[in-house]
């Protein structure tokens, strides 16, 4: 299971068995859609930075920048931000292995910093991400980008950017792959 995420979110162990919801091109064409609306809200590429949040959310900031870069023909920052540390859940759960922080070298201070993730649930995770964020720097603005958002929310806390609303019972997981981690792109429901 990814550490960054509460166990009734997704699974991401094995091949998920259940019914496919987003196959890899629909994922590619997801991510294309994100990539033109940050372009749209932002007004361009300018001060942009991708922060992904491990494991996923990594792969998904990659590719946004890159689908980014071909349409502004300009390279957008991308990193990592660990949420392990922030986690209200630490006790609760067995230990977690860390994952690397990496902040772009020009920094997040003025920049307008997207936080990409593979699946919004609770809120919890991105409200760790944000704490996270308070100890790098100030972002002028802060944004979140999601593959997927299957509700629920405990904090109030939205999406900016969703590649699909999944509407889903408490009981179901949803499992994201993604090919740089499982060999091939899906998100399937269970």
């Amino acid at each position: 299971m990814a550490p960054t995420h509460e166990i009734a979110s997704h699974d991401t162990d094995g091949h998920p068995e259940g019914r496919t919801v987003l196959d890899a091109r629909d994922i590619d064409r997801a991510l294309t859609r994100i990539s033109h609306e940050i372009l749209e809200r932002n007004k361009g590429s300018h001060d942009l930075v991708l922060l992904g949040i491990p494991s996923r959310g990594v792969g998904l900031a990659q590719r946004i920048a890159a689908r980014i870069a071909q349409v502004e023909g300009a390279e957008i920052p991308v990193g990592s931000l660990d949420i392990t540390m922030y986690r209200d859940d630490l006790r609760l759960r067995p230990a977690r292995a860390l994952s690397p922080t990496e902040i772009p070298g020009g920094g997040i201070d003025d920049k307008v910093v997207v936080l990409v993730d593979d699946v919004l649930y609770s809120g919890r995770t991105i409200r760790s991400a944000l704490d996270a964020m308070n100890d790098i720097g100030r972002p002028r603005a802060v944004r979140l980008a999601v593959l997927v958002d299957r509700g629920h929310r405990d904090l109030p806390i939205r999406a900016d950017f969703v590649g699909k609303n999944l509407p889903t019972s408490m009981a179901e997981k949803v499992a994201v792959r993604l090919a740089e981690y499982d060999g091939e792109d899906s998100v399937t429901i269970r």
